[in-house]
């Protein structure tokens, strides 16, 4: 009864006797009799070996002749009557008891808020004096009492909550968290990884965890290597350190601290000497140079405070190469915060060059990225990266385009970029695409997939799908490519273009024709991806332009379709497939031409029969009814395989209920065309499974 499942355990058996008295009561027969033989099989259940250390069993040598109902104590009426009784007393206590706990841990709470954890402790335990098992006050307890650094009693905590309920998550991430602060990583990782088994879908969360862990055991094993080595006297492990101490002189020449910095950039070999460094105050030392400093944030122009800033970025780059904790404390600095974006448009190129190779080495990891999001200016950081790029003699250009495309893999960035990304990328990168050259042309295929994983989120890909100039840039740089032979930038232009028009807007319609008109062309390439993609993006832009595709069957779209689906790949075929059915819908004359090429619409059979894309089929079934509308097609069609191809699709079970509804149009005006098709659907009892269609087709 001391424990909390205990508690629990015999309030439901006492719920449990009450419904059995009952049944016993009842005037039923047949209900007591399944009342005896429930009550039977409750007490075998109970009826295992105890065992005690100490007999407690007291007799009441004076009991009362009668209860308080007037029925004597030893009749089985006025047992059940008395035990009933006691329930529902209890039920009561229990309910008040409740109420009280959950005031006392409301009152914790708001001593947790302000920060006063000693009292929140006290609230939180008044109101487990109250009630044992209440999970929620042994959570937040052990939330207070981590603050309090208190972390055995933190972890005593989560297992009592464990018992409260088994499936506790927050129970497991304080515990894991209080076994971190102890140093105790593997229980840490033990109770992190729980949270999997429990909730699959939290890996990510549970993977940041883990990480934690890993990085603070790998921080407390660098330090106590480091002091190993430093506590052997050797030569080696003692020389940062004493550079550290002659780099704290104040009032210095700009030439000693240059020089300072450069044998500690040269003496910094292994993770020992960073961690080193990181121990003998190495960032506060020379954060807190006020030469150092001035140079950092540009404040003056002489050569002496160039070569020094170069220096220091040298260095920086020295000692966070591959430590998570000295990229912490780096990106903490307020001087380094304000500063390293700054020096991305520097006017000294080799600033420039080393500041966009230390903002390269962070941009490697999520760690460090995540660094760099949580404290740098991330819109001017994106600006500064999207100047280098544009400028046409940047050497480093590789560098800056790395860079962008590693922080546009992550969802926080994106959320940054939302209310920037008109001025700050798509305006540079339309420059750029307007001047396709030699000398930029090796980077844009970095920064088209860059600018594709920003438009991953649904704001940024709102701004690009409606940035008119944006769209002519596209036109310009097929152009140019095509011109040129830069095929390794066309063919991920191609595929942003197709990502990006798979919604309405102006300025896609704007520029439809000349877009069109490029692609159309391109379908002449000798390269089968080149072709593939400017099938795709036909697909996708025609149906935003009438006057695109009066345009591209002028020259020449569908024959060139038709041919594409003779013998092309799956992707091809839905691209060309959807290009083919735009434009026999919208004219008369793609229908002509269409059946020109193919009198018994041979293609759109094989692929009704053969193509497992629902798409695919769904789009030849439309085609098909599109082309029913000219005179004596439904003719040439008698005597092959249409009609048990249509009905197919249309009874079938597709996911697509477009498919069963082009299949049930193109089935109808068939038979209405020609007369004779009608045999063909008797025959196959389709007649039943047209008319059910109906309802899709109104």
């Amino acid at each position: 009864m001391d424990k909390p499942d205990g508690i629990e355990s015999f309030l439901q058996n006492v719920d449990k006797i009450s419904e059995l008295v009952k049944g016993l009561k009842s005037p039923d027969s047949a209900v007591q009799q399944e009342a005896i033989e429930n009550a039977d099989c409750f007490i075998a259940a109970l009826d295992e070996p105890f065992q005690t250390r100490v007999d407690k069993t007291t007799l009441n040598t004076n009991p009362p002749p009668h209860s308080s109902s007037g029925l004597q104590t030893g009749s089985p009426e006025s047992f059940m009557k008395i035990i009933e009784r006691d329930a529902a007393e209890r039920r009561a206590k229990r309910t008040e008891r409740e109420k009280k706990a959950t005031a006392l841990k409301a009152r914790g709470n708001e001593a947790f808020a302000r920060g006063d954890y000693e009292t929140a402790v006290k609230y939180y335990s008044d109101g487990l004096a109250e009630l044992r098992d209440m999970q929620q006050l042994y959570t937040n307890r052990a939330q207070a009492y981590i603050k309090l650094t208190k972390y055995e009693e933190a972890i005593s905590d989560c297992e009592w909550a464990l018992r409260c309920n088994e499936k506790c998550i927050k129970a497991y991430i304080l515990m894991g968290k209080a076994y971190l602060a102890s140093k105790k990583y593997n229980e840490s990782r033990s109770c992190f990884e729980k949270i999997i088994e429990i909730e699959p879908g939290r890996d990510k969360m549970v993977k940041e965890y883990l990480t934690q862990v890993n990085m603070v055991e790998e921080k407390v094993s660098q330090k106590i290597k480091a002091m190993e080595d430093f506590h052997k006297g050797e030569e080696k492990t003692t020389r940062v350190p004493q550079l550290l101490e002659k780099l704290s002189r104040p009032s210095q020449m700009p030439i000693y601290y240059r020089g300072g910095l450069e044998l500690l950039s040269q003496a910094v070999t292994n993770c020992t000497d960073q961690t080193l460094f990181r121990l003998n105050n190495g960032f506060s030392i020379i954060c807190s140079n006020d030469m150092v400093r001035s140079c950092l944030l540009q404040e003056t122009n002489d050569p002496d405070s160039k070569d020094l800033c170069l220096c220091t970025l040298r260095l920086w780059r020295a000692i966070c190469d591959g430590n998570d904790e000295n990229q912490k404390m780096l990106m903490t600095s307020p001087v380094m915060k304000q500063s390293i974006v700054l020096l991305v448009t520097s006017g000294h190129a080799e600033v420039q060059k080393e500041c966009l190779a230390l903002l390269y080495l962070l941009s490697q990891k999520p760690h460090g990225r995540s660094l760099a999001l949580d404290n740098l200016d991330m819109h001017l950081l994106v600006r500064s990266l999207m100047m280098c790029l544009a400028e046409q003699e940047r050497q480093d250009k590789d560098t800056a385009a790395n860079i962008l495309k590693e922080f546009a893999t992550e969802k926080k960035f994106l959320k940054q970029l939302r209310s920037v990304s008109t001025d700050s990328v798509l305006v540079p990168f339309a420059t750029m695409l307007e001047s396709i050259s030699a000398s930029n042309q090796h980077v844009l295929p970095t920064v088209i997939y860059a600018i594709d994983c920003l438009a991953r989120d649904d704001v940024i890909h709102q701004n690009l799908a409606h940035d008119s100039e944006c769209w002519g840039a596209f036109s310009v740089a097929i152009k140019q490519c095509t011109d040129s032979g830069y095929k390794d930038v066309l063919y991920p232009l191609l595929g942003l273009i197709i990502n990006l028009s798979n919604i309405s807007s102006p300025a896609i319609k704007e520029h439809a024709v000349s877009l069109c008109g490029c692609c159309l062309g391109l379908l002449r390439d000798s390269d089968g991806g080149v072709v593939t993609r400017a099938t795709g993006v036909l697909s996708n832009v025609l149906p935003h332009s009438p006057e695109a595709i009066q345009s591209v069957i002028q020259g020449g779209v569908v024959k060139k379709m038709h041919r594409l689906l003779k013998s092309s790949g799956q992707v091809t075929t839905k691209y060309a497939m959807k290009t083919l059915t735009v434009c026999t819908a919208a004219s008369g004359l793609a229908r002509e031409e269409l059946v020109k090429s193919d009198k018994k619409l041979s293609i759109l059979r094989r692929l009704l029969g053969s193509s497992c894309d629902e798409m695919v089929t769904g789009n030849a079934a439309l085609c098909v009814a599109h082309c029913l509308v000219l005179e004596g097609i439904a003719s040439n069609l008698l005597g092959t395989d249409i009609v048990p191809l249509l009905l197919r699709h249309a009874a079938g079970d597709a996911k697509r209920t477009a498919v069963k509804q082009n299949a049930a149009i193109a089935l109808g005006r068939l038979c209405q065309s020609e007369p004779r098709h009608l045999n063909k659907l008797r025959e196959l009892h389709g007649l039943e499974t047209l008319h059910s269609c109906m309802k899709l087709i109104s």
